[in-house]
């Protein structure tokens, strides 16, 4: 549960990033100006790098004394220090994923992320969650290994959904939708 709280109270700065980029990139894209969203997303990506560098090293820094801020049982202190390291995995992916996830939203891709969340959680992540967890035996530490490799699947495609678009070609197709899409989206 430590670990947990801890992620949810970690992951406000990506979302945060997320919810920023996707107003800039949008509000780029409608004003014509792909290289504006374009810079956007990097200045993101770099912000949210940073970021996670201190926030995870620092965590991961502390992480003998940091159980101690929810209990004073070492059975549960060395829990969270057992699971610091992945936690500390999970800061990283929450804020990568975070702002490709405010990317795709302030390109009207909304569809897309569903798809690539689809593909990464449930047909890479929950398996190797379950597997891990109850055929290996690792238990939580297996649920978390798993959802983080979902995790790491969705980053590393809404990078190269990213990394591949054509700004110039986004601009112009947003231009030719009537005003009237833009409420679908």
């Amino acid at each position: 549960m430590s670990s947990l709280n801890t992620v949810a109270t970690l992951y406000a700065i990506p979302y945060g990033f997320g919810a920023a980029v996707s107003t800039r990139v949008s509000n780029e894209l409608g004003a014509g100006n792909p290289q504006g969203a374009c810079v956007a997303v990097f200045a993101m990506m770099f912000l949210a790098v940073a970021e996670t560098t201190i926030v995870s090293a620092t965590l991961f820094a502390c992480r003998r004394v940091f159980g101690y801020t929810f209990n004073n049982e070492k059975e549960v202190v060395d829990y969270v220090t057992a699971m610091a390291p992945l936690v500390c995995l999970t800061v990283i992916m929450d804020s990568i994923q975070g702002v490709l996830s405010g990317v795709a939203r302030g390109c009207g891709w909304q569809h897309i992320g569903a798809y690539v969340n689809v593909g990464a959680f449930y047909l890479c992540g929950i398996p190797i969650a379950a597997i891990l967890a109850f055929w290996v035996q690792l238990r939580g530490k297996g649920l978390w290994i798993g959802i983080q490799a979902g995790a790491f699947v969705q980053a590393i495609m809404m990078a190269i959904i990213t990394r591949s678009t054509n700004w110039d070609k986004q601009v112009k197709f947003l231009s030719l939708l009537p005003l009237e899409a833009f409420y679908l989206l």
